[in-house]
């Protein structure tokens, strides 16, 4: 029922939603004499507030028509190339020149943990110019019908090897933040299995490798309250009229909810500022406030299976570092990879995957050399930090673009055929077992 009352307090509101929107535009038009009073601009901004605060948001567009691809401007088109009920594979098109020389496939795998896709905009924009750019686009989970059928972790991984093998060989993942047990479950499974298309590196950003190492309050919650208060606690279904109605679901806003409840003083100071830059007339800051907000604030329902068994087995019953993992019916072992480089990237001021969670990686996949292995520990970035921002621009891009490019040359040469014996008698020559007559052409009559 928890679904339905929300649906139905989103209908009630509507009318009024309608109506402050209404006087905002009124009380915002030049050439309403009324506009210019200060008691005006005061309505106004109260107004646009309640409407914001009581909308829904939609899905964002990922909004990146152009890149700067070696000092030209070209245009980028997102195709969707890989299809299934729960996740398009969307591919950022450059239209490069035909003598532009082929650059490392980067499959980019979301988070599906209640915002879409489009939170990696900025990681997305860094990759273009200098590579060929894929992103896991999941799936709204009320917005896919019963008959599309279950949705889990084990199914989360498939997705993973299935993308692998459309893209191909030499393809670069990068994890964000949960897709990091997934992704990594993912290439422990296809290295067991000596599958040729594993990816060349694997790049984990805050993910929850391990838990137990420097947990936050998000792990510690976890822990507390266990899975029965969870399923109890935060599951419902999807009511009508959505496609995927009476489909068991953790709806995105009770995700948005516990966001929002972590840093509650940091979002009511964020729409205090609002409201004083809207009276003020600061458009440009309150730009940046609605830009922020429309996309954090823009969620996704997940599926209860996929939610109660990451929450199971990742958070409270710590599978993948015990050693205890299951893909299916097949024991998850890190131990088998060998062939792939990894990095993992951590941000010094994360509070929601903690310090050491990520780098635990590190230690699960011992049979990696270590010349195909590093760590990066960002100062001065949380959470968000990690994979969009500025630092991240300048200083954790690049170092991931690098540690591609370098595996990607290492692996190439490694698999050139190598040059063809000299013959054996030249051999023995050179090593002074033989004639210079053994091996000279016959003189002609």
């Amino acid at each position: 029922m928890l679904y339905h009352w929300y649906e139905a307090t989103h209908a009630m509101l509507s009318p009024y939603r309608a109506m402050a929107d209404a006087t905002k535009l009124a009380l915002t038009n030049p050439i309403n004499p009324w506009a210019h009073l200060p008691v005006a601009k005061q309505i106004a901004a109260a107004a646009e507030l309640f409407e914001r605060t009581t909308r829904r948001y939609g899905k964002p567009g990922f909004n990146l028509p152009t890149a700067l691809v070696g000092g030209e401007r070209v245009a980028v088109t997102e195709k969707v190339v890989w299809k299934r009920p729960f996740c398009d594979l969307v591919h950022f098109q450059r239209a490069l020149p035909a003598r532009h020389k082929p650059e490392p496939k980067v499959l980019i795998v979301a988070p599906m943990s209640g915002h879409y896709a489009t939170l990696l905009r900025g990681t997305v924009e860094a990759f273009l110019p200098n590579h060929e750019v894929f992103i896991t686009d999941w799936m709204d989970a009320r917005m896919v019908p019963m008959a599309e059928g279950a949705f889990d972790l084990d199914d989360y991984v498939d997705y993973i090897v299935s993308m692998l093998h459309f893209l191909g060989p030499d393809t670069h993942v990068m994890a964000v933040c949960q897709p990091a047990v997934p992704a990594f479950m993912a290439v422990a499974r296809m290295e067991a299995e000596d599958d040729p298309y594993v990816p060349t590196t694997l790049t984990l950003m805050g993910g929850p490798i391990d838990t137990r190492a420097n947990p936050t309050a998000v792990n510690k919650l976890a822990e507390e309250r266990g899975t029965d208060w969870f399923r109890r606690n935060v599951l419902t279904t999807v009511p009508f009229p959505h496609p995927g109605m009476m489909r068991p679901v953790y709806p995105g806003f009770l995700q948005i909810t516990g966001f929002m409840t972590m840093n509650l003083d940091r979002h009511v100071d964020a729409h205090r500022e609002l409201f004083r830059n809207l009276v003020k007339g600061d458009g440009d800051s309150a730009q940046k406030h609605r830009e922020f907000y429309d996309e954090y604030l823009a969620v996704m329902d997940l599926t209860a299976e996929f939610y109660m068994q990451t929450i199971e087995r990742v958070f409270v019953e710590h599978q993948l570092p015990r050693g205890i993992m299951m893909h299916r019916d097949r024991v998850v072992d890190p131990k088998a990879i060998r062939r792939v480089a990894l990095l993992t990237v951590e941000g010094e001021k994360d509070d929601i995957t903690g310090g050491g969670q990520t780098l635990a990686a590190h230690g699960l996949a011992s049979s990696i050399p270590d010349d195909m292995r590093h760590h990066h520990l960002q100062p001065a970035v949380g959470h968000y930090g990690v994979f969009n921002g500025s630092r991240f621009r300048a200083d954790i891009a690049p170092r991931v673009m690098d540690f591609m490019r370098t595996h990607s040359y290492r692996r190439a040469q490694a698999e050139k055929p190598k040059p063809a014996d000299k013959p054996a008698a030249l051999k023995m020559i050179r090593g002074g077992k033989a004639p210079l007559s053994a091996v000279q052409a016959p003189k002609k009559d």
